[in-house]
């Protein structure tokens, strides 16, 4: 039998060939999943070995698909480069196929395999071929190093996959805020082609609805933050400034932050789930296929309504925790609302309104962008639709709070 016939044999992966046997005999070989035992007509097989003596490499036994295992952590536990000196004997190599084949080659090295089957004169025709086969088939193949890899390679390679992955992630969040703007601008000049309805009823879904529960936290936050402010300012003998630190912070920063927060979390994940189920559903095709931009259709509409919803939710989100705090002024410190409204128009600012307010547009247009490219990066699965949900949620919260405070050292060196 000849080399080429093996090749192209569909049961080459059973085909044992050695010393002992004629060529062109076939045994019935077990998967390599299953148990190291031969047919009761076979004769007995001994897994292979190999044994190092004077400086020469010993390799015995049968090498074949049946005793995978033990041939594969035999060829696992030793490398290449540990015989890289010795000799190769195959004189003690009874029988062997491409499976045991491969393991030998990984164990020995396919080049060192290659030379010695060709130098062995007494190995048979067909075993010969059949290693050079596979020695020929592996040597192309880059080497793998089996040994685990160090905790600080490990820490670098993740790190730097990490890396990568959230500059990806920017770069696609870059590009989708530039078709978002570009579509907006082509729509703006052409009111024919606002989509009201959708319009009006992401207002309702994403202010309207969200509007108690902004108020109510906010509330309680302004209540904290008195309390808290009271208790410290106490030590002092500064208790009449507990107004001013409740005011300074809720009309600069946690007005907006917290209600882009809660937004992030609520409306964010809505979108990302709604158009995800359209992705899902296949609905997405449906709208390219009749000629219609989804930008357009989806996106644009929600974009619009959060950026009036939120500079909403956020003036009441400061008027909710002022009054929360007004609250916690008047039942401990003995500071009625009247007082408490007299120090807010003569020590804050209104400039402090404004830079609070201002934020409010971006911070929604960008939870906006975010919770709708999650929803376009759904694969088309359920498990994909609450994975990009998660993930929209996330960014969504990092971003608000990335950006609120790179804004506040901006507009604090600005002096505003």
């Amino acid at each position: 039998m000849h080399l080429r016939h093996w090749q192209r044999s569909p049961a080459l992966f059973k085909l044992g060939i050695g010393r002992q046997h004629h060529s062109g005999i076939r045994q019935n070989v077990p998967s390599p999943d299953s148990s190291e035992q031969t047919d009761p007509q076979q004769p007995t097989s001994s897994p292979g070995s190999v044994t190092v003596e004077a400086g020469t490499l010993s390799v015995n036994g049968d090498w074949l698909l049946s005793h995978y295992r033990s041939l594969a952590s035999l060829a696992s536990s030793m490398s290449p480069r540990d015989m890289s000196k010795l000799s190769i004997d195959l004189s003690g190599l009874t029988r062997i196929d491409t499976a045991g084949a491969s393991q030998l080659a990984t164990l020995i090295g396919p080049e060192r395999l290659l030379e010695a089957a060709s130098a062995d004169s007494e190995l048979p025709r067909e075993t010969s071929a059949l290693i050079a086969a596979v020695c020929e088939a592996m040597k192309n193949q880059p080497e793998t190093d089996r040994r685990a890899p160090s905790l600080v390679w490990s820490f670098v390679t993740g790190t730097g996959q990490k890396v990568e992955s959230i500059f990806r992630l920017l770069w696609i969040l870059v590009g989708f805020i530039g078709q978002t703007l570009g579509t907006l601008a082509w729509n703006l000049p052409r009111p024919w082609r606002w989509r009201m309805t959708p319009f009006v009823a992401a207002v309702h879904d994403t202010g309207l609805n969200a509007l108690p529960i902004v108020a109510l936290l906010t509330f309680l936050v302004g209540a904290v933050v008195a309390f808290l402010g009271a208790t410290v300012l106490d030590d002092f003998g500064a208790t009449i400034y507990t107004v001013n630190l409740v005011a300074f912070s809720f009309l600069r920063e946690f007005g907006v932050l917290l209600a882009a927060i809660l937004l992030a979390g609520r409306t964010a994940s809505a979108f990302t789930a709604h158009i995800g189920a359209m992705k899902v559903n296949e609905e997405l095709d449906a709208i390219r296929t009749l000629g219609l931009n989804p930008i357009e259709l989806l996106v644009l509409p929600r974009v619009m309504a959060m950026m009036v919803s939120l500079p909403i939710l956020t003036f009441v989100g400061m008027i909710s925790g002022m009054v929360g705090g007004a609250m916690v002024c008047a039942l401990v410190l003995d500071i009625t609302p009247t007082q408490f409204m007299a120090i807010v128009e003569r020590d804050i600012a209104l400039q402090h309104f404004v830079v609070g307010i201002v934020k409010a547009p971006i911070f929604a247009f960008l939870i906006a962008v975010i919770g709708c490219l999650e929803g376009f990066k759904v694969a088309g699965s359920a498990q994909s639709v609450g994975e990009h949900t998660t993930s929209s949620v996330v960014q969504s919260i990092f971003m608000v709070i990335l950006l609120d405070s790179i804004a506040a050292l901006f507009f604090m060196e600005m002096g505003w």
